[in-house]
């Protein structure tokens, strides 16, 4: 039994103003119409011996996992909740701990959420392939094949061959290299790009783990054990797990363990992790440009243009990357967009919400988009899916302002419930306990206008919520 578990904790800085904190590039349909986290669920439907897989995702994302899964039909065997990061090394062991509970050892087959596989037949062959390796209680990391002398990742030495599969033992682990080492593997064939997709007995990777980092797999079995289960999600103890040592499978076990072996892979692998990496998996037009949205290119070449809401035009550029969102336009030259990072560090610094949030964000029950504010207003406009409904609730510093542009509204307000059609509207005091619900068959859609001394989304005290919300969480 191969149990997939799909890491979706990562925040994608560097695919800065798309990719942010709380809406990061996994949740992003980046390459097609689907997002990257489901392209990713959906490379392992039909894998033989597979079952659905375990997510692991911060708690923050939790609804966004839960629906973008839904929407492609996929229910998960859990979805694991973590309270903070700890990178990869804690998410698969409460993965792992989590698989062995019905008395079972299967495989674990461990992929990001972010990652483009073009070639998805001879990925799921080559898990087929080194499946038995892995039975038989080796660690196996896949490898990818190096098409180019690329400095932005790590690599791994390959040793002897074990057999005609294709599996090698692992000679070493080797960190990102300059542009003349990188060259020298790419010439030598016994290198591979560290792709971060493992495969390995539940039972293997957490007998290493003990051996190498025991406090690591006491946190969080801890974490785990004092965790709550819910309908939908799997709760680790914020305590706890915010106690865990935080490490990489890499650097607590693979690096370490004599378990180790690789499998080289050559399936269109890609982790998406800087605009030029998109840039060179995208279809390209005959001057090398690919253009999302509302874009006039004029003697424009080799760029990678992206308008989210607004005429985007160019005229003698190239090998730019201009990325445009409602609140922020990043101009870069693709040999530095690696840097990205740096603005978002800054925006983080200087307490600025674009590093973290869109203008639009995203509910469990729909969204809403901030289109307008200044000192005492804020104008919204609210997007709730059918059948749902915001929280019970109240504010100490705003008054709202409803007005229905499409659909039907049940409003509660105090001890009064009514109902509003399009163009109408109602007035919510301050003080006064509050819902909206759509009881429609079509999204409703309403304006909202927010007045007072304190806008901030933390003025909110829930009463009751469907979606188990409690006072500070999204």
């Amino acid at each position: 039994m191969i149990v997939p578990v799909i890491l979706s904790g990562g925040s994608g800085t560097r695919l800065w103003p798309l990719s942010r904190e709380a809406y990061p590039k996994q949740f992003l349909p980046l390459v097609d119409q689907n997002t990257m986290l489901q392209n990713t669920a959906l490379r392992i439907v039909g894998l033989a011996d597979a079952t659905a897989p375990l997510v692991v995702c911060n708690e923050e994302h939790r609804f966004m996992v839960a629906e973008q899964l839904r929407a492609i039909g996929i229910q998960p065997a859990a979805v694991i909740l973590e309270p903070v990061g700890r990178n990869t090394a804690p998410a698969v062991a409460v993965a792992a701990l989590h698989a062995q509970r019905e008395d079972v050892d299967p495989l674990l087959l461990i992929l990001p959420a972010d990652h483009v596989i073009a070639d998805v037949g001879g990925f799921r062959a080559a898990i087929q392939r080194v499946a038995p390796h892995a039975a038989a209680g080796r660690l196996i990391t896949f490898g990818i094949v190096p098409t180019a002398p690329e400095i932005g990742y790590g690599y791994i030495k390959a040793g002897a061959a074990l057999d005609d599969s294709g599996v090698s033992a692992v000679e070493r682990f080797v960190e990102k290299p300059d542009p003349a080492t990188a060259q020298r593997y790419l010439d030598s064939a016994d290198y591979f790009w560290n792709s971060g997709m493992f495969m390995f007995r539940a039972s293997t990777f957490l007998a290493e783990l003990e051996r190498f980092a025991p406090a690591m797999l006491a946190a969080c079995q801890q974490a785990l054990t004092a965790g709550r289960s819910d309908t939908d999600f799997l709760w680790l103890d914020r305590t706890t797990f915010t106690a865990c040592p935080k490490d990489s499978i890499d650097y607590a076990v693979m690096e370490k363990t004599d378990r180790a072996v690789v499998m080289p892979l050559t399936v269109g692998w890609n982790d998406v992790g800087s605009w030029s990496a998109l840039w060179e998996v995208g279809e390209r037009d005959a001057d090398g440009n690919i253009t999302r949205g509302d874009v006039i290119g004029v003697d424009t070449r080799d760029s990678y243009v992206d308008a989210t809401s607004r005429l985007v035009a160019t005229v003698g550029v190239e090998h730019l990357v201009v990325v445009e969102t409602p609140d922020a336009v990043l101009v870069a030259t693709k040999d530095r967009v690696q840097e990205v990072k740096m603005i978002v560090d800054q925006l983080k610094a200087r307490q600025r919400s674009e590093g973290r949030n869109h203008r639009k964000v995203y509910r469990p029950w729909g969204h809403y988009d901030s289109i307008d504010f200044d000192r005492r207003f804020q104008v919204k406009r609210i997007m709730i899916r059918p059948g749902a409904c915001i929280s019970s609730q109240m504010h100490h510093h705003r008054a709202e302002h409803w007005v229905v542009v499409s659909g039907a509204a049940r409003v509660n307000c105090g001890a009064d419930e009514f109902l509003l059609t399009e163009n109408q509207s109602t007035y919510i005091p301050v003080g006064i306990p509050h819902r909206l619900t759509n009881p429609g068959k079509i999204p409703l859609e309403i304006i909202e206008v927010q007045s007072g001394s304190y806008l901030g989304e933390d003025d909110i005290v829930r009463f009751e919520d469907i979606y188990g919300r409690g006072n500070g969480e999204t």
